[in-house]
């Protein structure tokens, strides 16, 4: 796992931390089950304080993308997990646009104006 933390950008080093290793967990670098650096072992590496790093984990675990269990450390969740707090979320989507009225041309022409804004 390559994570750089730069002191210029305006991002906080969690959201730095979380970004990137979230980042790994989408495009494959991190497999499903791959076990995270423990808390304190990361942030000493990347010259930072625990809570830093732990803070990072809790906002990659509350996004559906790792589970933390204990002393058995810090997880990778396999995407079909972590996809189905999206496909929760397309249903609700979906859901909320029909009881407005949209059809099915409208809620993805919304969706793609959204995407590349």
């Amino acid at each position: 796992m390559d994570i750089r933390v730069d002191p210029a950008l305006a991002a906080p080093p969690f959201e730095q931390v979380r970004d990137q290793i979230a980042a790994q967990i989408m495009d494959g670098r991190l497999a499903d089950q791959a076990r995270l650096p423990a808390i304190r072992a990361l942030a000493t590496s990347l010259g930072l304080a625990a809570n830093t790093v732990a803070k990072a984990y809790a906002e990659l675990e509350a996004s559906g993308l790792v589970v933390t269990a204990g002393r058995n450390g810090t997880r990778v969740v396999g995407q079909t997990v972590a996809d189905a707090g999206l496909t929760e979320a397309a249903d609700a989507y979906i859901a909320a646009a029909r009881s407005r009225g949209l059809d099915t041309d409208a809620l993805v022409s919304l969706v793609r104006t959204r995407a590349a804004s």
